[in-house]
């Protein structure tokens, strides 16, 4: 199973991935083969964006139906592996594809007869190789085994999932479908050209050494498929009595990216001229101009076919020579694409051919959260609570395709005339997935504004889910309270030691109304160690209406504050207790 699946453009490389290949499998002495392999190598944008895949399945010799497991999960690995997300990571790709794999080949075997007999059901094990710009990622889960050419000998890279009873008997631990749950292991490794790795089931390994298999694939340089052919038939000539299926990947050539050559293509397009009101432009009839900052200009325009009010965004050309700010300007739209929510800024949908470098989104009649604080400087907590969870609600459509803001702040927040709350200005996502590419947009530099930023962000850290939700935590203390939980002193504390020096200033004051517990929850949320926040969004705005008991007990009003009477009454009743001890311990006077 040799596949090349479409796609749509994403990354620019000055040279492609490129592998050779060689595959093979028999049914050797056996009267079915159960074994099952495939291969894809997708054209661009796939192969930047995803990769090349492998896989190789083996099934279970006490299995009537195992053939059948071995089919599906190849197939299915191959084939889902390609539609998931482009800004997820391999690793998160794969396992979710093999998860939703192992749970529909249990299920098969829980509606068949052999639902209690499992090493009779829909089982085999699994291998896959996934190579990714500069990166090789392993899966696995049993015992067909990934080797790697190192110093003249195979290095096996997997491990066998047997638990060995005696020298000749073993059972297999895991399983595609033998559990409801998959425990799948996982590798990566870093790539040089040049480098070979072999899959072979164990119809293959058990009967030939690693020098035989090294020599024959030397051999054949230039045809893999024929040493493919031979390792199999030297393996049968050895007395193999199972299937033997092998597969050999070489890496011929490894993407390379230069910035120059990326600035090159991404300047294809020539920067717009300057816009004034009453122009036309690009289809679009500019209005007036919104805002000019040193990173773009936008401007509100009405599409000429539509009528629709839009907001255009073009390049500031004080960065117009920087190539990482190209790139990430460029990301903002894709992103931007891949994310369907109410609460996000929405782009609009390219129906004219482009002729310049530009962004167009949805117009938002409304006003930045920033202009909201000041002209509500004492809003409600009920009011800010609203607000705050549907800028969460954002956030999380941005993590749940492994994406993080990293720039949240009332400046990129704009609410509509309705009150919906919708997240702007993507210039800093992360993307975790393109992050595994040696892409200039990724490079680690702290994108966010100080302020808002998360500390590990100043140390290096890459951002995270607890990194938004700490920006989430300041914009919500600072609309309580107009200040800022750790002042000015956190834009400034770049080391370990001067972070953990800062104190969290509290959101209350005598005058305020908002519950204690209330701000126990913004605390936890902006805690300088991101593994004492919360370790998701959702418990942050749960935890905002309803009391943490644990924050109850901790916050708890002393005895005299919440009841006076009750107080004086138990100090009056300790004090007689020690009054009557003390009279009790007296010593009696004795005559003289």
């Amino acid at each position: 199973m040799l596949s090349r699946p479409e796609g749509q453009p994403l990354s620019l490389m000055t040279s492609q991935l490129t592998i050779s290949i060689g595959q093979g499998s028999d049914k050797g002495r056996k009267a079915i083969n159960q074994d099952f392999y495939g291969a894809c190598i997708p054209k661009e944008p796939l192969l930047t964006s995803k990769g090349i895949a492998t896989a190789l399945a083996d099934g279970i010799s006490s299995s009537e139906v195992s053939q059948h497991a071995s089919e599906t999960a190849v197939k299915s690995f191959l084939e889902d592996y390609f539609c998931t997300s482009e800004s997820w990571t391999v690793k998160t790709s794969v396992q979710r594809v093999l998860k939703a794999a192992n749970s529909w080949l249990y299920l098969q075997s829980r509606n068949s007869p052999y639902r209690y007999s499992p090493d009779k059901g829909y089982v085999c094990t699994f291998t896959a190789l996934v190579i990714k710009s500069n990166t090789a990622h392993v899966f696995y889960a049993g015992d067909t085994r990934l080797y790697r050419l190192v110093n003249n000998h195979l290095e096996q890279l997997t491990k066998d999932h047997r638990l060995w009873v005696s020298q000749d008997k073993s059972y297999l631990q895991r399983a595609l479908g033998m559990k409801d749950s998959l425990e799948l292991d996982y590798q990566s490794y870093t790539l040089e050209a040049g480098d070979l790795f072999v899959l072979a089931t164990d119809g293959v390994y058990e009967f030939l050494d690693d020098k035989l298999i090294i020599d024959t694939i030397r051999q054949h340089p230039d045809n893999l498929d024929k040493a493919a052919a031979e390792i199999i038939a030297k393996a049968l000539e050895n007395g193999s009595d199972d299937n033997l299926t092998i597969q050999i990947v070489r890496i011929d050539q490894l993407p390379q990216q230069e910035v120059d050559e990326v600035y090159q293509q991404l300047t294809t397009l020539p920067f717009p001229p300057e816009l004034k009101p009453r122009m036309i432009f690009d289809g679009y009839e500019i209005s007036r101009e919104l805002q000019v900052t040193n990173r773009s200009y936008i401007y509100l325009a009405v599409d000429t076919e539509t009528k629709k009010q839009v907001v255009l965004k073009i390049p500031s050309v004080d960065q117009r020579n920087d190539a990482e700010y190209l790139e990430r300007f460029l990301m903002e739209e894709w992103v931007a694409r891949r994310i369907n929510h109410a609460n996000v800024l929405k782009p609009c949908q390219q129906t004219r051919k482009r002729h310049y470098l530009y962004i167009a989104t949805e117009f938002i009649k409304g006003k930045t959260l920033k202009q909201w604080m000041i002209d509500n400087p004492r809003p409600n907590i009920e009011t800010v609570r609203n607000i705050i969870e549907q800028i969460a609600a954002g956030l999380r459509a941005f993590h749940r395709q492994e994406m993080f803001h990293q720039d949240l702040r009332p400046d990129n927040v704009m609410i509509d005339e309705l009150g919906t709350v919708k997240i702007i200005d993507f210039g800093a996502v992360r993307v975790a997935g393109l992050l595994e590419t040696a892409s200039p947009a990724a490079q680690q530099t702290v994108l966010g504004t100080a302020l808002y930023t998360a500390p590990e962000c100043f140390l290096g850290e890459v951002g995270t889910v607890r990194t938004d939700l700490f920006s989430l935590g300041v914009v919500c203390y600072q609309m309580l309270s107009g200040r800022h939980p750790y002042g000015t002193k956190l834009a400034m504390s770049h080391t370990r030691s001067a972070q953990h020096k800062l104190s969290y200033q509290s959101v209350l004051d005598d005058q305020s109304h908002i519950p204690s517990w209330v701000d126990e929850a913004i605390h936890r949320a902006v805690q300088i160690d991101p593994n004492k926040r919360y370790a998701e969004i959702s418990e942050f705005i749960y935890d905002l209406r309803h009391p943490n008991k644990s924050f109850l007990s901790k916050t708890r009003p002393p005895l005299m504050a919440r009841n006076p009477v009750a107080f004086w009454q138990g100090v009056s009743l300790l004090l007689l207790i020690i009054i009557i001890a003390l009279v009790a311990n007296y010593p009696a006077d004795t005559p003289q």
